[in-house]
């Protein structure tokens, strides 16, 4: 494979992902939280970077473009459908479009839910989905301005992906997440192992993010909402998966 992939803490808590092509030397950002931590890692590997891609609008995820587009003029890309809330996009995509990047494929999925335009990126030749504050390790994001119904729509289509797929996803909210996943599933035994290997890892001040999608399916409270034992566990045996989804995201907002 001649992608790969950084991790780059940003903020308190968020992160941002590099992807360097080696064969075009092509390196692409996903989400600008600032710009001094991306810049120290492109220059440590000596890369340039080409490409923005930006999930959503908030703060958080964009507040480093305009100081990275003054340094490295890269492309900025982001959705269409959110470009006044966005900084100043040189290309606007849609869901469903496929963005190519050099040659390769970066798929646009709609990911509302958090907020209403917001978009994730898939990039299949890296087996990676860059997810933003949609999909989450243990977690998905909160409801800021899109309705249940989206955000479950929005979690089945990563669900649709493949079970390698690395969820990159813009927090460490991994521990916080844990617990409140042990509420809704106390007897998930992948989900314990999960909270164990996520409270060493955040003990030596390590990343728990990406995680696999194989992962996600395993001990995410939230794509797992139409599970059998999920629904009669919560009382809601007869329930919908998106009304289940509901449930447990209101009781996630009240923990």
């Amino acid at each position: 494979m001649t992608l790969e992939i950084e991790t780059v803490p940003c903020l308190a808590d968020n992160y941002a992902f590099l992807v360097h092509d080696r064969k075009s030397g092509a390196t692409a950002l996903f989400d600008a939280p600032e710009a001094w931590p991306i810049q120290r890692e492109l220059e440590k590997h000596s890369w340039q970077l080409t490409h923005i891609f930006l999930t959503h609008h908030h703060a958080d995820h964009i507040d480093g473009v305009a100081e990275l587009v003054a340094a490295f003029h890269p492309e900025v890309i982001g959705a269409a459908r959110d470009s006044g809330r966005l900084p100043p996009l040189d290309t606007a995509v849609e869901p469903g479009q496929i963005y190519d990047m050099w040659g390769r494929d970066v798929h646009v999925l709609d990911a509302a839910g958090h907020t209403s335009g917001h978009v994730a990126y898939h990039v299949p030749r890296a087996a990676a989905v860059f997810t933003g504050d949609s999909l989450m390790a243990l977690g998905c994001g909160r409801l800021f301005e899109g309705t249940p119904e989206q955000m479950w729509a929005t979690l089945k289509r990563f669900m649709a992906l493949p079970d390698d797929t690395l969820i990159c996803s813009g927090h460490e909210y991994t521990a916080a997440n844990g617990r409140f996943a042990a509420t809704i599933e106390p007897n998930n035994a992948a989900l314990a192992h999960r909270i164990d290997e996520t409270a060493r890892a955040r003990a030596v001040n390590a990343a728990t993010v990406p995680s696999s999608l194989a992962l996600e399916k395993a001990t995410n409270p939230f794509l797992r909402a139409g599970r059998a034992e999920v629904k009669a566990a919560l009382g809601l045996a007869d329930a919908s998966d998106a009304q289940v989804f509901a449930q447990i995201r209101a009781a996630k907002d009240r923990f």
